[in-house]
């Protein structure tokens, strides 16, 4: 009976460790050399363990090599897949393929977060330790065989499989939208204002045009085309409206200084017997950005994995007042009429 027991214990470990050999094998799409780098990579800071010289054990330091081998390796294959195209262009291609919450999908996807290890708590739904434990694995595959594998990984077993890189690189979050449905839900003035234009050295003209809400500044964008520069400083607005709650309450004073002062009579009351006397007042239009309407284009089909930014919901600091359809319809409508 003893005997049965050591060699029960010997056969678990094994029979885990070839657990591990073939789910890491569907996920690189080759065995590892060194399944200790693959262990560490798959080991969160939870867990809390460390070595025997009291060293705590985690995929930290792995996350950060892996970051930097990925920014590389995606730098690179955009680059190749792109020719021609602009520095901008391609940045924002490959910030897209190494966001946080992409990571995060795809190693969720990859099914790579069922075997990270973490103390108490699931990893299902948290891009945060999902996308880090992606980023060490890539770390870990480095240390392992080399940069080499490591841009065959990405190139084969994540844009082969979950990612389409045109779909990604040519989807763009229309930050004026968003800005304009957020304005318009709660009737606060929206202007985008020319502050400079000018020529590069090239000759081309750069645009820059800054946000105002109920005339409190936002951020300013420059751009190669108005286009350009207002979806920057929509960006850019956006990020302090859900960062800087004393912007928030900025916009919102003067939208109550501005809707007491229109409550106020703006004049004394006329004379009816006084000839000619005009009883009509006209009525000061909302500032916003001029543009003619057309109508809102289809949306585009979603590639393979969703990309949406959920740090631009600005649902948790409105008040709607109207129907969602409406404001969205209104704000396509005036994000997307010619410049």
């Amino acid at each position: 009976m003893k005997l049965n027991n050591i060699i029960d214990r010997i056969k678990l470990p094994f029979r885990k460790e070839k657990e591990l050999f073939s789910s890491l094998y569907e996920i690189l799409g080759f065995y590892p050399h060194n399944i200790e780098y693959y262990k560490m990579a798959l080991m969160h800071k939870s867990i809390r363990k460390r070595n025997d010289k009291g060293k705590p054990l985690n995929n930290e330091r792995l996350e950060f090599l892996g970051d930097a081998i990925l920014d590389a390796a995606v730098g690179y294959i955009v680059y190749r897949h792109y020719e021609g195209k602009r520095e901008g262009f391609l940045t924002n291609t490959r910030s897209k393929l190494v966001s946080r919450e992409t990571l995060g999908k795809l190693a969720a996807e990859m099914r790579l977060s069922n075997l990270v290890l973490s103390a108490g708590h699931s990893t299902s739904h948290n891009s945060y330790v999902e996308g880090n434990a992606f980023e060490a694995l890539v770390g870990a595959i480095y240390l392992d065989r080399g940069y080499e594998a490591c841009l065959w990984f990405f190139e084969n077993q994540v844009l082969g499989k979950y990612i389409d890189i045109d779909k990604v690189a040519f989807k763009e979050v229309n930050f004026k939208s968003k800005l304009l449905e957020w304005s318009q839900k709660n009737r606060v003035r929206l202007e985008y204002k020319l502050t400079k234009q000018k020529k590069d050295e090239n000759g081309s003209p750069v645009f820059t045009y800054m946000v105002q809400i109920e005339g409190v500044n936002g951020e300013s964008g420059s751009g190669y085309s108005k286009k350009e520069a207002q979806q920057k400083a929509s960006k850019d607005t956006l990020q302090r409206l859900k960062r800087e709650p004393q912007f928030v309450d900025a916009v919102f004073a003067a939208k109550t200084a501005r809707t007491q002062m229109e409550e106020e009579p703006a004049m004394a009351v006329p004379d009816p017997e006084k000839e000619q006397q005009n009883f009509i007042i006209e009525q000061e239009e909302p500032v916003v950005e001029e543009v003619a309407a057309k109508p809102a284009e289809k949306p585009k089909k979603a590639p393979t994995i969703d990309f949406t930014d959920k740090e631009f919901d600005l649902s948790d600091i409105s008040h709607k007042e109207k129907s969602r359809e409406e404001i969205i319809a209104e704000a396509e409508a005036a994000a997307f009429a010619d410049d």
